[in-house]
């Protein structure tokens, strides 16, 4: 195999982004304005993977071919973009009224077809004639999708669309070059302008087609569904993506690694001047009565209180944020992060927060100038509330962990902490939603550096995740649930974190708050309790570290309410 080709239809015909499988150059992007000129300007063994449909069944069953039913639930609010394609009488009609007809008499329910889904007959039966006449071509040419195909690079459905009612969003493209920059595509041909002919959409649809067909070079494809149907004229039938959690060695194109160590290093370039490097505390072989060589990372000292402003500037900093401002669901720590770096960019910030969130870290977000709206007894009715305020708004949403780039801004916090001690055996990490653990597990990830988890026994949707091998929902009950108290970690921080993170501790409250105490009396650190949680596993015994193990135990979170701190200490 020679080259592999990622294809999108556009207004000048077809676009293609072509590159060897080595990807040693740039992708090249050219438009072709026929499907046949595109196949023979293409070197012999080429493998194209293609977004539009292949394979036309006699009949349709239920919402369109058994490929579409099979990926729509893996995209979220995205799942309209897959377009129902009617049977191949429908698809070969003279003109519309007729494809309707057609249609109606070959599904069950009996279905119209969309004047969206009419528009792309042509470019179909272009395909279709040429895999019927060209046989040989049937093997390696692939149906793809290119949200399914930004959607499986993530880890997650997207977060925001690529159109607003016909018009580009720019978020939307935003987010998408950056998960093809994650994918191994150099910043050069995600940012160049498109060829004559086709939209700047059209050009990141094709780049996402061709990290596809890399995939599928390498071995590593997956239809849907599996095994791929035939029709009757002998054409695949599946939408094809890749399976994105093989180590990155075997990888010789692209890193499948969902939050690879540039992404980080992109983010601690671009938020750098806007969060502090915080201080590590050195206490030496035998603190806390352990026997290992103690340091305390002190990201309690960063802004607004807490490591979540890392990943909020990121965000801020990487993403176009329209009129309407961001928005945030928090328990506190990520909305006053939020608060504080719009506040800072001079962004509107709308903040959901839960009535069980402190009334410091409420007061924190509104003195950083965001409108703060309480609602819902647990942290999921705030979320809720944000996802409606968000698609009546447009605004842009800031996830507190499950989102590549708040992930990278947190990891920013694990590359300080190497280049601060570069000796380090054991890094310590109270986990919540995962974003702090994934994005330092990311980092850290083929170091010598173990990574271990903290959780409070009464909130541990990561251990869980990890045991299950899949993310799954936990009850949450913990003197530290407003900061950790996820119930569900989601897909992409368990992605991240079941090949990066060791194992997860747990630690029973009364070590949550006993740290609290040690922390004040010992060294003047008013602490809330999810950030003396790492420390907590440490003093219980829940972590056991080995004589003279270089430990180093992060203490995170300074949102404390301080008359709770005064009755913790008394």
């Amino acid at each position: 195999m020679s080259c592999i080709v990622g294809v999108d239809g556009c207004k000048g015909g077809w676009i293609a982004a072509l590159c060897d499988v080595s990807i040693t150059e740039p992708p090249i992007l050219r438009v072709e304005r026929s499907w046949i000129e595109l196949i023979r300007n293409l070197p012999p063994g080429s493998l194209v993977a293609v977004d539009m449909p292949i394979g036309l069944p006699d009949r349709i069953e239920g919402s369109g071919r058994g490929p579409e039913q099979a990926v729509r639930s893996r995209l979220g609010e995205r799942q309209s973009s897959v377009f129902s394609i009617p049977s191949r009488g429908a698809v070969h009609a003279a003109d519309y009224a007729d494809a309707c007809r057609t249609a109606l008499a070959t599904s069950s329910p009996p279905r119209k077809v969309s004047q969206q889904g009419f528009h792309l007959f042509p470019k179909i039966r272009e395909i279709d004639a040429f895999l019927r006449a060209e046989p040989e071509w049937r093997e390696c040419t692939f149906e793809t999708h290119p949200e399914l195909a930004f959607a499986t690079i993530r880890g997650a459905p997207l977060l925001h669309p690529k159109k607003i009612r016909g018009t580009i969003n720019p978020a939307g493209m935003t987010e998408r070059r950056a998960l093809l920059l994650a994918a191994g595509l150099p910043e050069t041909c995600l940012t160049a302008l498109p060829p004559r002919g086709a939209a700047a959409d059209d050009a990141l649809d094709a780049l996402a087609a061709l990290v596809v067909a890399g995939h599928i070079a390498a071995g590593r494809g997956k239809p849907f569904p599996d095994p791929p149907g035939r029709d009757s004229h002998g054409l695949p039938i599946a939408i094809w993506s890749f399976v994105p959690d093989r180590p990155a060695s075997q990888e010789p194109a692209m890193s499948d690694q969902p939050v690879p160590r540039q992404m980080i290093e992109a983010a601690a370039e671009r938020i750098a001047g806007h969060a502090r490097t915080t201080p590590v505390m050195r206490l030496g072989t035998g603190a806390f009565g352990s026997r290992a060589d103690v340091s305390l990372k002190l990201e309690c000292l960063q802004h607004a209180g807490s490591f979540k402003t890392r990943g909020a500037f990121n965000n801020l900093l990487s993403l176009d944020v329209p009129a309407a401002g961001v928005a945030a669901a928090s328990g506190g720590n990520h909305g006053a992060a939020v608060a504080y770096a719009a506040g800072k960019r001079g962004v509107k910030a709308t903040i959901f927060v839960p009535e069980i969130s402190p009334a410091a870290k409420i007061e924190a977000i509104r003195r950083f100038g965001a409108d703060v709206r309480i609602g819902g007894a647990q942290y999921d009715d705030a979320q809720a509330a944000c996802d409606k305020f968000v698609a009546e708004t447009g605004a842009l949403k800031i996830h507190p962990f499950s989102a590549k780039e708040t992930i990278a801004g947190q990891g920013t916090l694990g590359r300080e902490w190497h280049r601060q001690e570069p000796d380090l055996d054991t890094v310590l990490v109270a986990v919540g939603g995962g974003g702090l653990i994934s994005g330092i597990a990311a980092w850290f990830a083929g170091t010598n550096v173990k990574v271990v988890g903290v959780e409070p026994e009464g909130s541990r949707a990561l251990q869980a995740a990890l045991e299950a091998k899949a993310p799954v929902t936990v009850t949450v009950a913990s003197v530290a649930a407003d900061s950790l108290g996820a119930r569900n970690v989601g897909q992409l921080v368990y992605d991240v974190s079941k090949d990066t993170v060791d194992h997860v501790a747990l630690v029973p409250d009364a070590a949550i708050t006993e740290a609290q105490r040690v922390l004040w009396r010992d060294f003047r650190l008013a602490v809330e309790p999810g950030g003396a949680a790492a420390l907590g596993a440490l003093i219980s015994g829940a972590y056991k570290p080995m004589p003279g193990e270089r430990l180093g135990v992060l203490v995170c979170g300074a949102n404390v309410d301080l008359m709770k701190l005064a009755e913790l200490t008394a």
